[in-house]
């Protein structure tokens, strides 16, 4: 059974969920950085996907990094999927842009995370989930 691992609950707010994937918004203001997490059990490596999930989670990747390239204006979308640390599969999508505070380097470890000002977590939230509510996922 597909639980969330609980430090992706702690420093995370849910944004909504694809078919494959949990939608998850970092609570780090310093980047628009989203992760997916695919709802399935016990899976720590892409591989360790079928190749229908495999492709699935391509596709909803794909579909994440375009709307917040789109949504964000950004000079580049960084996208990585580490699990050092939490080891339950999950996948970052993080947009750069030459003035962020990381750039051009990794945003892991190059500043501490920002919280998000008072409102302004619940602003973001309610700006993404309109962005993938009105948005329409097709995968062929």
């Amino acid at each position: 059974m597909f639980e969330l691992d609980y430090r992706l609950k702690n420093d995370c707010v849910r944004i909504g969920s694809l078919p494959l994937c949990t939608i998850l918004l970092m609570k780090d203001a310093n980047y628009p950085w989203l992760i997916l997490v695919p709802q399935r059990a016990d899976v720590s490596e892409i591989y360790q996907l079928d190749a229908d999930d495999q492709e699935q989670l391509i596709w909803e990747s794909s579909f994440v990094a375009e709307r917040l390239m789109a949504e964000f204006d950004g000079d580049k979308m960084n996208i990585g999927a580490l699990g050092n640390v939490v080891p339950q599969l999950h996948i970052h999508h993080v947009v750069r842009t030459r003035t962020d505070p990381a750039w051009p380097k990794p945003v892991w470890g190059a500043v501490p995370a920002r919280a998000y000002a008072a409102g302004a977590l619940e602003q973001r939230v309610a700006q993404l989930a309109a962005v993938f509510e009105t948005s329409t996922f097709k995968h062929a």
